[in-house]
């Protein structure tokens, strides 16, 4: 219901893609930058939750954008500002970090994580990481849709913003994301990455064909009276609720 309502206002402003649903696990030691955006503290409710999410924006006519791959919740700094290492083994990132993800694989659009992962690459967060885009995201996770990078200017990340741009494509990211609007950082990226060709452009076009037009007609006036008394109802029990 929730995302189903950010549809239909996202929609009536031009606007066809969110960056929903967020599939990263938390733990207790992280950084709270993932905090309450997380939709539990299992792999299998966080799928179930990020699936109904998706869901919700695909019927509305948007297009979810899932993130952070291969997974964000078990990060000890804000990759806004700095970069975290998770230090945790394969079979526990298999286990949970990686396994809220492969339900979602089907999504025609993700972002990455700067994120660095130990077991799997001791250097280079997922955003710059071979091993982490082609072995993990693409075939242990099994995600083929378009992938994005997170915020490219983002503290986590070193180097020029042409150097974050130009690894994160060879790494394997089809999509370079710029975020904060500063026009000369803008024009850096720009003049670092090629125009879309082969396999990116062929996940492009195939993220675009999968949008669709509301799947029926609501009533939002109706619909926003029942979230509010669904809202109304979780604060009133002292939950903490996530809706689609």
């Amino acid at each position: 219901m929730g995302a189903r309502l950010i549809a239909s206002d996202l929609l009536a402003v031009g606007i066809d893609v969110d960056c929903l649903p967020l599939a990263d696990v938390p733990t207790p030691d992280a950084d709270p930058v993932i905090g309450d955006r997380a939709y539990g503290e299992s792999a299998e409710k966080v799928a179930a939750i990020a699936g109904a999410l998706a869901d919700g924006l695909m019927e509305g006519g948007v297009l979810p954008v899932l993130k952070h791959l291969p997974g964000h919740g078990r990060a000890t700094a804000d990759s806004h500002h700095r970069l975290a290492t998770v230090t945790a083994d394969r079979s526990s990132l298999e286990a949970v970090d990686f396994s809220a993800f492969r339900p979602l694989a089907g999504l025609a659009l993700g972002m990455t994580a700067h994120i660095v992962f130990s077991a799997f690459d001791p250097v280079a967060p997922a955003t710059t990481s071979v091993t982490m885009v082609q072995d993990v995201i693409r075939d242990s996770i099994g995600f083929e849709g378009l992938l994005m990078t997170d915020d490219i200017s983002m503290g986590a990340l070193s180097g020029s913003l042409a150097e974050r741009s130009v690894a994160a494509l060879t790494a394997g990211c089809d999509v370079i994301l710029h975020c904060n609007g500063r026009i000369e950082e803008m024009r850096a990226v720009a003049g670092a990455v090629p125009r879309l060709t082969g396999m990116a452009e062929r996940r492009a076009a195939a993220a675009l064909a999968a949008r669709r037009s509301p799947a029926r007609d609501i009533d939002l006036a109706e619909v926003r009276q029942a979230f509010a008394a669904l809202l109304a109802g979780g604060r009133a029990t002292g939950a903490r609720m996530v809706l689609s």
